[in-house]
C-alpha cells in the first residue's frame, strides 16, 4: 500500500505473509515464540528493576540460576504457577484486565 510515496506496512499482513493465517500450525508456533520472548523480556526488565541477580531470583523461589537465565533468554516458557512466584519474589503483582 503507497500513500503519498511514503510505504505504509501493514504488520498483520506481513505476519500471514510469512508465518500464514490465524490457526495454523506455522502461525501458532510462530506466535508461542513470540509470547516467549515478550515473557522473558518483561521478566528481565522487572529483575533488573529490582536490582536482583540472576542468582538471587533463583534463590527466592527455589530453582537453578540456570533455570532463571533459560525464561530471560525465551528459550523456557515458566509455567503460571512460577510466573506468580517470580512475579512476587521481584515485589511484582500479576493482573489480568480486559482486552
Amino acid at each position: 500500500m503507497q500513500t503519498n510515496n511514503h510505504m505504509i506496512t501493514n504488520i498483520s499482513e506481513q505476519l500471514e505473509e510469512e508465518f500464514g493465517k490465524h490457526g495454523t500450525p506455522e502461525r501458532a508456533k510462530f506466535d508461542e515464540a513470540a509470547y516467549a520472548f515478550y515473557t522473558s523480556q518483561i521478566l528481565l526488565d522487572a529483575r533488573k528493576k529490582a536490582g536482583l541477580t540472576q542468582q538471587e531470583l533463583a534463590r527466592r523461589i527455589g530453582v537453578d540460576k540456570s533455570y532463571i537465565s533459560l525464561i530471560e533468554k525465551g528459550i523456557t516458557v515458566p509455567s503460571v504457577a512460577t510466573f506468580y512466584r517470580i512475579a512476587s519474589a521481584l515485589g511484582r503483582s500479576v493482573e489480568l484486565v480486559p482486552i
